[in-house]
């Protein structure tokens, strides 16, 4: 029964991994307006496991790995909006804190709308009712 438990809280122990990080998950580029427009686009994408935090704020392993490919397709040329649609096509409109307006995220630019009308045809006609 110990040697079960043990095994069991072994397993999350077994799911870090053992590779190096990525070379310029911690390394910044040599040229600083590089550093800088690789800074500014690792702010605007989301950390794909931590959800709640950027690329550019997050300790995870993939938050790594996506810094570190950020600033070698910068480094290579490539503008932030080329890397910023890459990302998204590979990973979906999520990984981005400023969503592009489509089809898929429609609902998202709607809802205030929606819900700005919802709530002043509630109040008018409450205000309604009450004359």
């Amino acid at each position: 029964m110990v040697l079960a438990c043990a095994l069991l809280t072994a397993g999350p122990l077994a799911a870090d991994s053992n590779q190096p990080p990525s070379p310029y998950a911690y390394k910044q580029l040599e040229d600083p307006r590089q550093e800088a427009r690789a800074k500014a686009l690792m702010g605007e994408l989301r950390c794909l496991v931590c959800q709640g935090q950027s690329i550019a704020d997050s300790d995870a392993e993939l938050a790594g790995d996506m810094r570190s490919l950020v600033r070698e397709r910068i480094k290579a040329g490539e503008s932030p909006d080329q890397i910023r649609a890459w990302l998204i096509e590979r990973y979906g409109s999520w990984v981005s804190y400023a969503p592009v307006f489509g089809p898929e995220t429609l609902f998202l630019y709607a809802a205030p709308l929606l819900l700005l009308l919802v709530g002043g045809l509630l109040a008018a006609r409450r205000l309604k009712r009450s004359r």
